[in-house]
């Protein structure tokens, strides 16, 4: 089981890399993964399932705890991304099916892998888990309608239809686990640190096969889809954080925690619903941002760590 467990923390630590990889061989053997389309959601279920083993009480418990934390978090994951989202899709020009693509990922939950860069980036664990797991249960509701208000404008939409997906393959899974994990705890907790391996696997194959199904337009679109990706993930942190810290007078851990969760988003939900309902060309930008946030993630974590070790040791020559 270590060798498992190593296993699973070598691939998490090379994510951004294996994601890279996996892209490059799926653009050079687009037949060999198109067929794996249909899977998708149940890939995606499997992540959802995986999230929810890892789950407790204690999660929600900032919810009541410090309810205005968390408010204001989940505000702003709904609002900040699917706006950005917007504006971008608009502001570069893009066809129906990309504006619509940026909508979607902005329009969905935070990404679990927030959670991992708010302790690597000294910020507020607690808070973050809980931001992911609200906004990933509300998901369902909200999702949907704010993907009708915005993406509405560029391409029709069923709301009820994704409604229907996200609570199939996104609120069912995720309480199934929580559930697995109440009955048989003691069973989950041997094997829940190989769960990650899972979900990486299942987020790459998913990415692998958007990439394949969209291989003959992605050499047109890929350079304006990344840098819509950066622009969007990086707006995510930069307003997160500032609104946090200015509008919410949060603290410096709290701000960062809100940063991380707003910026990085549950990006294998935006691509199994736009390959289920939009095209393969409207899922590129969700599969991008699975890339791309795995990279900008950790450089910020970085950044922040260093900077709060940075500050931590000129306090203590202050105090000499």
């Amino acid at each position: 089981m270590n060798k498992l467990e190593q296993f699973a923390k070598l691939c998490n630590n090379y994510f951004a890399i294996l994601v890279i990889l996996a892209a490059a061989i799926a653009y050079t053997f687009p037949p060999v993964f198109k067929p794996l389309a249909p899977a998708i959601p149940l890939l995606l279920g499997t992540v959802m399932l995986g999230m929810g083993l890892t789950l407790t009480k204690n999660d929600f418990s900032a919810v009541f705890e410090r309810p205005k934390d968390v408010f204001i978090g989940v505000v702003m994951q709904f609002t900040v991304m699917p706006v950005i989202g917007y504006l971008l899709a608009t502001t570069l020009g893009l066809s129906p099916a990309l504006a619509a693509g940026f909508v979607l990922v902005g329009c969905v939950p935070g990404g679990t892998a927030s959670n991992v860069m708010t302790y690597l980036g000294k910020g507020d664990v607690a808070l973050s888990v809980t931001l992911t797991s609200v906004s990933t249960l509300l998901a369902p509701f909200v999702t949907p309608y704010l993907f009708l208000w915005l993406g509405g404008k560029f391409i029709p939409v069923n709301a009820t239809a994704l409604l229907l997906s996200i609570v199939k393959i996104v609120l069912l899974p995720v309480i199934l686990g929580v559930i697995v994990r109440h009955l048989f705890n003691k069973f989950v907790q041997e094997y829940v640190n190989i769960v990650p391996l899972v979900s990486i696997f299942s987020i790459i194959t998913i990415v692998m096969v958007v990439v394949a199904a969209s291989a003959a337009r992605l050499a047109a679109v890929a350079a304006t889809v990344f840098i819509g990706v950066i622009l969007h993930n990086a707006a995510g942190y930069l307003l997160g954080y500032l609104f946090a810290k200015k509008f919410g007078n949060m603290s410096e851990s709290k701000s960062r925690a809100v940063s991380i969760e707003v910026g990085m988003q549950n990006s294998g939900l935006g691509a199994a619903l736009a390959m289920t309902y939009l095209t393969p060309v409207a899922a590129l930008p969700s599969a991008i941002f699975s890339v791309w946030h795995n990279i900008s993630g950790p450089i910020l974590a970085t950044w922040w760590a260093k900077k709060s070790s940075s500050d931590t040791e000129k306090i203590c020559l202050e105090n000499r």
